[in-house]
């Protein structure tokens, strides 16, 4: 595909993106997300034991400020001295620290509160879009963006997406699951980060459209 045209793509899924979760966060909260939120919430819950409770937590703390920070920065140093890249650490710390400061003005202007029904951890803040989710989302996307170029079997390319997918969805349901988020923030999360990481892509591409990066 023309490397000039597929950066016009990332910016009109963006657009999708940022379309969807307006609709998304209308429909939350006219209140109209309730039985869907409970009924995901009753099955995830559902599945409570001493293990997952432990994975979740270890899934739940990969999402988090601590977990974000240090696997960005292991991560900037294996692409820095391994992979040789440059450039690249910039739009790896855009992507994570833009989808930080952009859940926190979005968290702070819908004030949604989290959900009491049966927490496992506590947790302090707004609950909407739900921030692990969206960290979770711009790290692990960007770090399989930049990991693509240097697979070059099918397999191997397969086997990233997968880990990022599970990464990415594993947080999110731990988020569900230790009783601090409703399913709705999650995927608003998801959503957030998604055009978010879209608009990332489509600069960083628009900037170095001459190159192989």
């Amino acid at each position: 595909m023309n490397r000039k045209k597929s950066t016009y793509y990332s910016l009109f899924a963006a657009l999708f993106a940022a379309a969807c979760f307006t609709v998304f966060a209308f429909i939350i909260f006219s209140g109209r997300i309730e039985p869907f939120d409970s009924g995901i919430i009753a099955f995830v819950q559902g599945f409570e034991s001493d293990s997952f409770t432990a994975v979740s937590k270890l899934l739940s703390a990969l999402g988090g400020t601590k977990g974000t920070i240090a696997v960005t920065i292991v991560a900037a140093v294996f692409l820095f001295a391994v992979l040789k890249h440059r450039k690249e650490l910039l739009f790896l710390f855009v992507a994570v620290g833009g989808a930080a400061t952009l859940n926190f003005v979005m968290k702070n202007g819908f004030q949604r509160e989290r959900p009491d029904l049966h927490r496992l951890i506590e947790e302090t803040g707004f609950s909407f879009p739900s921030g692990h989710s969206m960290a979770a989302f711009a790290l692990y996307c960007a770090l399989a963006y930049l990991l693509w170029r240097h697979i070059r079997s099918a397999g191997g390319r397969g086997l990233l997406i997968v880990c990022a997918v599970a990464l990415i969805a594993f947080i999110g349901i731990s988020r569900i699951y230790l009783g601090v988020h409703y399913p709705s923030d999650i995927i608003g999360g998801y959503l957030a980060s998604g055009c978010w990481m879209l608009i990332v892509i489509w600069c960083f591409r628009r900037m170095f459209v001459r190159s192989e990066f």
